[in-house]
Formats: structure tokens, C-alpha cells, sequence
């Protein structure tokens, strides 16, 4: 409650061979066997799991929409792919005559992120153990075919077209420094409180990224020693004739990677603001309900029913987003939205370089 105080004696400890280690204390040292001496009673984790555990680096995902180079995650990712996919469908249609928050364009928003969807429910994973076919997923012949199934009159459900054999516990940053290096990263724990076990002895809780794996046999997001699990994390970058324009990136579980295209959308067909693509109204769905934030209209809502989709309110879809835009000469324009409690910071390290601005809004 308000004006308790907080004492985590263990966890202060279990920060000292964090600091003195690095990551060595979880992988082979004190942390990883008070970890693995926790679970070993339920037979899921042995000191190996830690020691063998490599990073994998992999190459990013390459798309293009009207003209802009689109970059994101690999699988087992899901932004880069279908982030990709998704554009390639809107770039089919007209998107700034449709008008933002219109009917047509949210019915349209709507069927795109079901059909991405349901996609991504049968294919992405971790390429290590399926053969994800993302030459396929984001080739615009692809998503021409599938356009031809997109009716704009009614929703519908949609299926695979490929076969192969809410959030406070997550965290984005954009940064960007004056040498031309740019970041745009998310952790995540899953979670809240994780798998709610405490590993005793360490103040530490485990995390329940495992949640997201597919507990039947024979699935793409199957179970298996070794498989890393796939993330709806879309930490994007925009480029355009072959420089950085937006990078951006934000919490909130699977409402991620359809939130970051709805920005990258307002951005280029819509021409918003920095400020303004990452706080417009957003929508998702996965094949279910129809999810509105409550700047949409009760009329947006009714058409919306009409054609077909079960519409449910929320009070915000996904977390605060924060970007930058790299504008001409050197400025800097950075946003975050009123989802969360981002904020955008410039700070200054030494010489300034001639023709570097900073804007913060």
C-alpha cells in the first residue's frame, strides 16, 4: 500500500555478482545454479540449458511501401515479417484518399491484421526448428493474392494462406546519437510478476516467456529443448533513398507489431506528425473482436458492426510508443505517446557537431 517500505535485502545481494560477473553469474555461476537447484524437482531445466545457451544473430527483414524502405526483426519475430506483409497488402489501396479513421480505412486496417494473423499463428517461429517461409510472406505476389479474398463491404475470417512442415512487463527505447547511430530496442519479461516463482535465496522472480509456446504436438510453436519462442517485438526502422526517416518501437504484448504498422501508416499515407502517428486512435484484432480505442466515433462503431465485425471498446490498445524522426540538416525530432509514461530526451555529451539540432516535443 501508499507509504510502505519496500526492503529487498536478497535481491541488493544477488545485484553484487551481476556487477562483479556480468552475465556469467546466471550462465555457469551462483545465479544459474540457485536457478536450476530451484526447478530441478520439476525436471525442466539443467545447468547445460545456461552454459550452452549461444545469442543468435540473424539477418533483419527488408520490405518496401510507396517508396520507403521498411527494416525489422527476424523470425522468430513476427513485426518484421508481417509488418511486411501488411503494408504490402495496403499498398493496394489508396489509404490517404480513404481518409484516417474512416470506415473504409479501419474495416481495411481490420481484415489486414486478421490475414496477418492468421498467417502468423501457422508459420512463425523459430527457423532453427521450422522452415518459415518468409520469402513467401513478403512478396507482393503474395499479398496481391490475397487481396483478391478482401472484400470491403464485410469482414470475414480468414486462414492460412501458407503451411510449413497488455503490458507493463515490456520495455522499448529509440535513441539516437549525433554520430549517426541509431537503437531501437525492446525487453520484455512477458508477464507482470513472470511465472510468479521466486528463485529462493536471490529476490529474483522467473520470467513465463514459455507462455507463448503452443502446448500440442506437431505445431510450429511447439515445445522443444533448445527452441526459442517467437515475440511480437517490433523495434522498425523507415528509410527512404537509403537514409533513416523514423525508427520507432513500443510495448504491449501481441498489439505491437499491428500498433507499430499503424504508425508507420500515419506517417506515410496519412503524412501526420511524429507526435501525432504515434498517438492516433488505434485498432486491433486477431480474428476476433474488433478492439477501438475511444477516439473513434459511436457513428465509426456502428458502420463498423454493420459490415460485420464484433466491436469492442478499450480504453488504449497496446503501451506508449516512443520514435524519432531524422529530418533534414541534422535535426532530431523525438515523440512519445500518453499510453504510458515515455519521454523524449536530448542530451548533450561534449562538442555539438555543426548542423545538429535537437527537437524534443
Amino acid at each position: 500500500s501508499p507509504g510502505t517500505r519496500l526492503k529487498q535485502p536478497q535481491y541488493a545481494e544477488t545485484l553484487r555478482p551481476i556487477g562483479q560477473q556480468g552475465s556469467k553469474a546466471l550462465y555457469g555461476g551462483p545465479l544459474g545454479e540457485a536457478l536450476v537447484a530451484h526447478l530441478a524437482d520439476n525436471g525442466i531445466m539443467s545447468m547445460s540449458d545456461l552454459t550452452d545457451y549461444r545469442v543468435a544473430t540473424r539477418e533483419p527483414i527488408y520490405g518496401s511501401y510507396r517508396g520507403f524502405e521498411i527494416t525489422g526483426p527476424p523470425p522468430p519475430a513476427s513485426a518484421g515479417v508481417h509488418i511486411t506483409q501488411m503494408l504490402n497488402v495496403l499498398e493496394h489501396f489508396d489509404v490517404a484518399a480513404m481518409g484516417f479513421g474512416t470506415p473504409d480505412s479501419v474495416h481495411l486496417l481490420a481484415e489486414v491484421l486478421k490475414l496477418a494473423f492468421a498467417d502468423r499463428a501457422q508459420a512463425t517461429a523459430d527457423p532453427a526448428f521450422v522452415d518459415v517461409p518468409v520469402k513467401k510472406l513478403i512478396d507482393k505476389a503474395y499479398a496481391a493474392s490475397r487481396v483478391e479474398r478482401l472484400d470491403m463491404s464485410a469482414a470475414q475470417s480468414w486462414t492460412p494462406g501458407v503451411s510449413t512442415g497488455e503490458s507493463k512487463s515490456t520495455t522499448h527505447v529509440t535513441v539516437a546519437d549525433s554520430a549517426g547511430n541509431v537503437v531501437s530496442t525492446t525487453q520484455t519479461i512477458n508477464g507482470l510478476f513472470g511465472a510468479c516463482v521466486e528463485v529462493p535465496g536471490t529476490g529474483l522472480i522467473a520470467n513465463n516467456y514459455m507462455y507463448n509456446f503452443d502446448p500440442r504436438s506437431g505445431k510450429a510453436l511447439s515445445v522443444a529443448p533448445g527452441k526459442r519462442v517467437f515475440t511480437s517485438m517490433a523495434p522498425m526502422m523507415v528509410s527512404k533513398d537509403g537514409a533513416i526517416r523514423y525508427a520507432l518501437g513500443l510495448p504491449g504484448a501481441m498489439r505491437i507489431f499491428p500498433s507499430a504498422m499503424q504508425s508507420i501508416v500515419n506517417l506515410i499515407d496519412h503524412r501526420m506528425s511524429l507526435q501525432e502517428a504515434v498517438e492516433a486512435p488505434r485498432i486491433w484484432t486477431e480474428g476476433g473482436a474488433l478492439e477501438l480505442e475511444p477516439a473513434y466515433s459511436e457513428s465509426l462503431a456502428a458502420e463498423l458492426a454493420e459490415r460485420g465485425h464484433e466491436v469492442l471498446r478499450v480504453n488504449r490498445v497496446a503501451g506508449g510508443m516512443n520514435a524519432i524522426e531524422f529530418g533534414t540538416e541534422g535535426l532530431l525530432t523525438g515523440a512519445a505517446c500518453w499510453r504510458a509514461d515515455g519521454t523524449p530526451v536530448g542530451i548533450a555529451g561534449g562538442n555539438a557537431r555543426p548542423g545538429v539540432r535537437f527537437s524534443i516535443r
